[in-house]
């Protein structure tokens, strides 16, 4: 070992409680890349950290064309496949990213933006909104909101797509917006008929204590790795500084009006063993399946919160991701 390697301190070691049932090849390219990283909630803030997220993603596929679309506030990257649409125009997806409302961008999702419209034959339609602190809540909620309404408008005539096949979806904060937009298109007047939900890993409530109630996942991986209890209440404080949001169903979908969740398109609700997430994600697959909605639950052993970013460097993270294309795909052509 050398003298600088010896100095060099263990900020977010993997925690002996939870080592024993995490993913090893998680635990491996956690201890090689961000174990000495100074957690993200016990630093000053500076927007630059954006650019310096180790992720653990692949290289994108190949596509047919890749552009950016400049809406009011915000873009939008699209991804449309190779070769001609099937008739009626390309099914869509609307693709919010990760990244507590802080961090990520549609850089950052470029290599899921482009498997899925690979290898489910779709346009896939990706979200830069803005994010906290500069823009924190419900900056967010009306830039998905803007996607979709362009989307709908808009699709037919410069994405060759078959607006009568959009889903929506995302992966942890993204996937919190993804839920918001699906009640928000019930209730638009007209209201926009979506066919699916991808919730990965999804925020469903921002009241949810590190004590366990009502979801005692945050307590039982209170020692979890990667998204701490610490971190997801940093996450939340930069993106709903004013306590009173965060029981709003636009930030907390989990208190939407009971008649908008029978309204609600079928879903897939991805979770992680290891996520202080995942009871809540299970809670609101349990309250669309009461209110009459198909809903598919899948969950993901030994896993922790950001596996479907890390399909490059883990096995369980690629059959997240092949298993979330697969729902699509399949969403898409029984739709």
């Amino acid at each position: 070992m050398t003298d600088t390697q010896s100095v060099r301190k263990l900020y977010q070691p993997v925690h002996p409680d939870t080592l024993p049932r995490l993913d090893p090849e998680f635990a491996a390219f956690w201890n090689a890349n961000n174990a000495y990283i100074v957690p993200l909630e016990q630093q000053p803030w500076d927007p630059a950290c954006r650019q310096s997220l180790v992720l653990g993603g692949p290289e994108p596929p190949k596509v047919g064309k890749v552009e950016d679309v400049q809406l009011s506030k915000f873009d939008m990257r699209t991804f449309t496949p190779e070769g001609g649409p099937p008739e009626g125009g390309w099914p869509v997806f609307i693709y919010l990213h990760g990244g507590g409302w802080t961090l990520g961008t549609i850089a950052t999702s470029n290599a899921f933006a482009a498997n899925v419209c690979k290898r489910a034959s779709c346009v896939v339609v990706s979200v830069n909104y803005r994010l906290a602190p500069e823009d924190p809540y419900p900056a967010a909620v009306e830039d998905a909101v803007e996607a979709l309404h362009w989307v709908y408008d808009n699709g037919k005539s410069l994405l060759n797509a078959n607006v009568s096949k959009i889903a929506v979806g995302g992966s942890s904060s993204g996937g919190n917006l993804a839920a918001v937009l699906a009640l928000e298109a019930v209730q638009a007047d007209p209201p926009i008929p979506l066919i699916f939900q991808l919730l990965i890993v999804p925020v469903i409530d921002n009241t949810a204590s590190p004590l366990g109630v009502p979801f005692p996942s945050w307590a039982e991986n209170k020692n979890t790795v990667q998204l701490t209890p610490a971190r997801m209440l940093w996450f939340r404080d930069q993106y709903l500084p004013n306590q009173v949001d965060r029981a709003a169903w636009r930030s907390s979908p989990i208190f939407a009006p009971e008649e908008l969740f029978g309204k609600l398109p079928k879903a897939c609700v991805m979770v992680m063993e290891l996520d202080v997430l995942r009871d809540e994600g299970v809670a609101y697959a349990e309250k669309m399946k009461h209110a009459g909605v198909e809903v598919e639950v899948k969950l993901y052993k030994a896993a922790p919160h950001p596996i479907i970013s890390m399909d490059g460097v883990l096995q369980i993270g690629r059959r997240a991701v092949a298993d979330a294309i697969q729902a699509l795909a399949q969403a898409f052509d029984t739709a």
